[in-house]
């Protein structure tokens, strides 16, 4: 992971005098010594994202939700909302095998929910089995797909049994978070609305459109105790309005600063940039004409005039894909089929596939940064044969056609990094044994799907450089099959005031973690 400091530029004269003049409230205010966090504070903040969708981490996928259930739920073991590592958290202790195949891990001492009720380690039972059921339909099932069995062997101490050894077992604990069994029988959906965790910070209500606010759970015994009283979230998805939000001293931090604003926002407050694995994908209906044929879809790819997408659209605030993983990756592997600007290729190809000249429908989400790109897509595609008609709209629109089959090409932003940052977590969200190949872009039936999940099923009993090895046979075949592919991996700019906050540090996916994080005294 990569963080950028964005320098002062005149750029910032581009929001306009009277925003600017906004933005100074925060450049004068004045020096404040570093101090001890106030415990009494409350965390103000600005999310980009609408809510939608449960709390409850059965099936928690939205990207507010998973920002809010970090702060809510724990697993076993967690991974670090900034830096990736994983730690103990609901865990006593890191857990280890003497065979690679059983871990018996006790509970931490003093672990309670937010109703009071222990952490037990039948809830740690109860939560593992509800996830693994096939009846449940978890989103997470797959990435646990490893283990074997878990039983309660003592009130506080569980024993997860894997079906082989797994190298990745640490770092996967955490996509299961602990619930009270008592709360979820006594309403799933209920629970879903209003979740009960046993991580620092209590749910106290969520109105869509509106604000989340949270207050601190005092009984919290774990390692990320809460710094501030609380917390208010106010979800604010226009741009310009999360800008005014933090330089009026309304809010302390806000995420996905518009990148047209950037320059003006770290003249007066503190901005970095985080390199993500967050990615704009072209995805392509592998079912039917045209884009059955590889040829074509390789087209599509060499046509892109990368430079000027993301010279003019990202205003340079991404790098294009050399591969499945961006560069910055710990486990990043140089593709086989690298797409760069070729029109004469792209040209030759749809020749070679028996259409020189190829009408199609782009699809696009209406995403700001997204739109920005698509008619620049459209313009690189019609300069090499394509004949493009774009057609954007909202996600939850545009994904309907596609489950309706709709779809010829999509581009759309992704980022299944919120749930884990290993190279087979990510793989499995869009290629894994789910809707994604089976029914969006109609993948599962081909023989390359076959010999991709062939690889990936024996890169999971790997470690070390053989199972790296495995990964990197499927970032090739990836990239010359691309039947759902990076175009590129964008930077993520946060912005905060680093004179209120303490402790606060931008993460490299979409949301906010207050883990640490408190209000200067």
């Amino acid at each position: 992971m990569r963080h950028d400091r964005f320098p002062v530029s005149r750029r910032a004269l581009m929001l306009g005098a009277g925003a600017l003049a906004s933005l100074c409230v925060l450049g004068v205010r004045g020096a404040r010594a570093q101090a001890a966090t106030d415990p009494e504070a409350t965390i103000q903040a600005a999310i980009a994202y609408g809510l939608s969708g449960t709390f409850d981490p059965l099936n928690a996928s939205g990207a507010v939700t998973l920002a809010c259930n970090w702060h809510v739920f724990e697993g076993l073991v967690d991974l670090d909302p900034v830096t990736r590592a994983p730690y103990a958290a609901l865990a006593a202790a890191m857990p280890e095998s003497a065979d690679g195949l059983s871990y018996t891990i006790k509970l931490r001492d003093g672990a309670v929910f937010h109703d009071g009720s222990p952490v037990t380690a039948e809830d740690v039972v109860f939560s593992y089995k509800r996830v693994l059921d096939p009846e449940s339909k978890s989103l997470f099932r797959s990435f646990v797909s490893f283990v074997d069995s878990v039983e309660a062997v003592a009130p506080d101490t569980v024993k997860i049994t894997t079906k082989f050894p797994f190298s990745l077992f640490n770092l996967r604990l955490g996509t299961v978070k602990i619930v009270p069994r008592a709360a979820i029988e006594a309403g799933a959906e209920a629970f879903g609305k209003q979740p009960i965790g046993s991580g620092p910070y209590k749910l106290v209500s969520a109105v869509p459109e509106a604000q989340i606010v949270f207050e601190r759970n005092d009984a919290y015994t774990g390692p990320r105790p809460a710094l501030a009283k609380g917390m208010v979230w106010n979800l604010i998805a226009d741009p310009t309005a999360r800008v005014n939000a933090l330089s009026s001293g309304t809010v302390m931090a806000i995420e996905d600063v518009p990148y047209i604003d950037a320059a003006a926002v770290a003249a007066v407050a503190t901005l970095e940039k985080a390199q993500s694995f967050g990615l704009l994908f072209a995805m392509f209906n592998t079912a039917k004409p045209p884009f059955n044929d590889v040829r074509v879809r390789q087209a599509f790819f060499y046509a892109l005039d990368m430079g000027q997408i993301i010279g003019t659209g990202m205003l340079g605030n991404a790098a294009a894909a050399t591969s499945f993983l961006p560069e910055t990756h710990p486990n990043y592997h140089r593709a086989a089929t690298v797409y760069g600007h070729d029109p004469e290729k792209a040209r030759a190809l749809l020749a070679e596939a028996g259409v020189p000249s190829l009408p199609i429908t782009l699809m696009s989400t209406d995403h700001g940064w997204v739109k920005d790109v698509a008619p620049i897509v459209k313009d690189s595609l019609d300069k090499v044969g394509f004949v493009t008609t774009l057609d954007i709209g909202q996600s939850g629109g545009q994904y309907g056609k596609v489950d309706a089959g709709e779809m010829q090409v999509m581009i759309a932003p992704g980022d299944p990094s919120v749930f884990g940052n290993d190279p087979d977590i990510l793989m499995q969200w869009w290629y894994g044994d789910n809707v994604w190949p089976k029914k969006r872009y109609n993948w599962a039936d081909s023989a390359e799907y076959a010999a991709l999940t062939a690889i990936l099923t024996a890169a999971l009993g790997l470690n070390g450089e053989a199972q790296q090895a495995k990964w990197n046979e499927a970032f090739d075949l990836l990239s010359n099959q691309v039947p759902l592919y990076p175009l590129f991996h964008r930077q993520l700019p946060t912005a905060w005031d680093a004179e209120q906050l303490e402790g606060f540090h931008p993460v490299p996916t979409t949301g906010l973690s207050f883990l640490g994080v408190g209000v200067k005294a």
